[in-house]
């Protein structure tokens, strides 16, 4: 098992728990996130808060939040996926700031027309919320279906990039 650089940081949405592996960032959750690592595995990590990668995603953050940054210029470490799930992720990387697409139009841009919900678990599986754009994906009635991080986060990350600001 790699062990990974962790440092927590503060942001208007609630603490985010930062991870980085020697290829790049590896993790950004929410306290309560779903899917969020086990306090046994977070348990064998390093807290290395000076790291220069979690020192990058701290600043970039704040900077996002602050509505002075629409994408994030950071290594990315997308390998503890399934093949499928990094084609998910790879694919929301694409969804420009402050737009929002379909699961059936993920699915599509993958090249997997019929993976609709296959492509939806993908996305629930996303450990890198917010530097991976999952709260992009809406229902195809432009309902906000499903956020590991909660819905009132995707709601308020949606509208931080229609308004520019949260801070």
């Amino acid at each position: 098992m790699t062990i990974l650089a962790t440092h927590t940081v503060s942001s208007p949405l609630g603490p985010i728990l930062l991870a980085a592996s020697p290829n790049g960032l590896r993790g950004a959750w929410f306290t309560e996130q779903a899917h969020r690592p086990t306090a046994a595995m977070i348990a064998q990590w390093e807290a290395q808060p000076e790291h220069p990668v979690l020192l990058a995603a701290a600043t970039q953050l704040n900077n996002y939040f602050h509505g002075d940054r629409q994408t994030f210029d950071l290594p990315l470490d997308l390998t503890a996926g399934t093949a499928f799930q990094i084609s998910a992720w790879s694919t929301l990387l694409q969804i420009a700031w402050g737009s929002t697409i379909s699961y059936g139009e993920l699915a599509q841009r993958m090249g997997k027309p019929a993976a609709v919900r296959a492509a939806g678990t993908a996305i629930g599986r996303n450990p890198l919320c917010i530097f991976v754009p999952c709260h992009r994906v809406i229902g195809s009635n432009g309902s906000l279906t499903g956020y590991a991080g909660g819905l009132h986060r995707k709601q308020a990350l949606l509208q931080l990039e229609q308004r520019r600001t949260l801070i």
